[in-house]
């Protein structure tokens, strides 16, 4: 039964939902003709063509809440009842006009339908489908026949299809997803017949019969979709199976939008091979990069956790990598690794995981796992997995310092004795040897110093003084009432400090007293869970900017 469920589940699409609704139209048509075999004139009292287009319909619509409503689905199923609706009051419809009033039912009844990706790729696939195909004759093959068999002309429709739907998709799937998939045609050519003609048919029919005889088709059904995914698994583990690309900014994805429509133009239409130069922006984009002379800071929206990237147009560091959530989940899959491979970045010059709390070193696997990454500096003892996984693994100690162009970095905290100084209280208190780190640029610098407390603030403060000075801080301990001591302001005496913080998190940092001591001292503060993620230009000055602002919806009550 549950492979029976699972056939279903796969096999919801526009086709097979049209494909049910023929059978059962077909169905009732026959029937319809014949009186149900009584010798009442049904067709007098209603004509068999509307008793058809009112059953395929009814077919159609339990097939769809069957399958759960989707927007592809609720697509093909206003086509449909369009169709049907147009039979019954004796109207021809034209496709397009069936294609536009789909689409405005869905918006009506679901105007956020929008937001979904299901939704651009189902009307676009059909507007492709129709834009390539209606209106159009079939190019002539001359092979000293007559004419064409029937089978070729299927497979030539079905290959042309093929191509214009990959074609017409892939600017729109680039923007989506930032990647395509090179082995889909291929996939789709074995998966559609397969899933389409043989086992939602097996499925089906063996939902109508008693068993055995309906366990002899699941089992069949089964096996089928057995073999193809373990087809489609070999052929998605292949090093080419997927091209992976920056997010495109929106003018180049629209200019390859625009040849696409050219591309796909009947043929006559003039220098249709042009229209690939319109896809050059697209595919030679290679993300954003901040500018010659500029650092870009950019705190990660990770929930309740620390994830900082600072980066040059040559070298990345990722400060801490987030929490951890569950096996599979965590902020490295979820936030970070997504974030660097839509900015087109594909390695980190340096990893820093302050300690070993699950909120700052639980997404670093992940992160490790996706990019390849150069250093990693933590304060994690030897055996922990992410120092084994590392190829190169240094303890963080007061005294590094490296340099990357106009990047001054700095290690300020903990001392190699604090280690063994502080084994005893590390058990219950990891954090108190964050591995505290400054990156300068020119005159303005930022302070990351983990999980640190007050002792620990004040061991800063009487070594370094006014060294610590910083125009941006972030702020220890996500702001809890153990940090951000005055002392500790008075020292680094920031003008933003950023708050690394969970929307309604348990700990409810920043605790109102940290945040008031900031404001007391005119730092202007941003928060994640106000914000989204905060973005800050190192320049000749510091210009800040939110996710939320650069892309504003209503929802965010602003």
């Amino acid at each position: 039964m549950i492979s029976c469920i699972h056939s279903l589940y796969v096999a919801i699409s526009g086709l097979h939902i049209t494909m049910i609704a023929g059978m059962f139209a077909a169905a009732m048509a026959a029937l319809w003709r014949r009186s149900f075999f009584t010798k009442a004139a049904l067709p007098l009292l209603l004509p068999t063509q509307k008793a058809a287009a009112l059953s395929g319909a009814l077919a159609a619509l339990a097939y769809v809440l069957l399958a759960g409503f989707g927007i592809p689905a609720q697509r093909t199923l206003y086509m449909l009842l369009v169709v049907a609706l147009a039979l019954w009051s004796g109207r021809i419809a034209s496709v397009s006009h069936v294609l536009c009033i789909a689409l405005l039912v869905v918006l009506l009844v679901d105007p956020w339908a929008v937001l979904w990706p299901g939704f651009w790729l189902s009307f676009c696939a059909v507007g492709v489908i129709l834009y390539t195909s209606v209106g159009r004759r079939p190019a002539a093959r001359d092979d000293g026949n007559t004419r064409i068999s029937t089978w070729w002309q299927g497979l030539r429709a079905a290959g042309a299809t093929q191509y214009a739907v990959t074609i017409g998709l892939l600017s729109l799937t680039v923007l989506l997803f930032g990647r395509v998939s090179l082995i889909a045609p291929l996939a789709n050519a074995v998966a559609i017949p397969l899933v389409g003609l043989v086992v939602t048919p097996l499925t089906l029919i063996a939902s109508a019969l008693p068993a055995p005889l309906s366990t002899w088709l699941w089992r069949a059904a089964h096996l089928l979709l057995e073999q193809l995914a373990l087809l489609l698994g070999w052929l998605s583990a292949l090093p080419f199976a997927v091209w992976q690309t920056p997010a495109p900014p929106a003018w180049t994805s629209a200019l390859a939008l625009l040849s696409t429509v050219w591309l796909l133009a009947p043929r006559g239409w003039p220098l249709r091979w042009l229209a690939l130069a319109g896809w050059l922006p697209l595919l030679l984009d290679n993300g954003s990069r901040p500018p010659a002379g500029e650092m870009w800071v950019t705190a990660l929206d990770v929930g309740q956790g620390m994830a900082v990237l600072v980066e040059t147009a040559d070298q990345r560091l990722l400060y801490d990598s987030g929490p951890y959530h569950s096996p599979g989940s965590d902020a490295g899959n979820r936030v970070i690794v997504p974030y660097l491979k839509a900015r087109g970045i594909t390695a980190l010059d340096a990893l820093v995981i302050s300690h070993v709390h699950n909120d700052h070193a639980g997404g670093a696997l992940s992160v490790m796992d996706a990019v390849k990454v150069g250093t990693v500096y933590s304060s994690l003892p030897p055996q922990h997995p992410i120092v084994q996984t590392a190829t190169d693994h240094q303890t963080c100690h007061a005294g590094q310092a490296w340099q990357w162009g106009e990047m001054k970095f700095e290690m300020l905290y903990p001392d190699i004795a604090q280690y063994q100084a502080s084994a005893a209280q590390q058990k219950s208190k990891p954090h108190i040897v964050s591995c505290t780190l400054k990156v300068s640029h020119g005159p303005h610098a930022i302070l990351l110093p983990g999980d640190i407390e007050a002792a620990q603030e004040q061991q800063l403060v009487a070594r370094y003084g006014e060294d610590l000075k910083s125009t941006v801080l972030l702020a220890p301990h996500h702001g809890s009432g153990t940090s951000s001591t005055a002392a500790f302001l008075a020292q680094v005496d920031p003008q933003i400090v950023l708050f690394q913080v969970g929307y309604r998190n348990r700990f409810h940092h920043p605790k109102q007293q940290v945040a008031a001591r900031y404001q007391e001292r005119g730092v202007e503060g941003f928060r994640n869970d106000e914000g989204g993620a905060i973005l800050l230009k190192f320049g000749d000055g510091v210009a800040v900017d939110t996710y939320r602002n650069q892309h504003r919806r209503y929802w965010y009550g602003r």
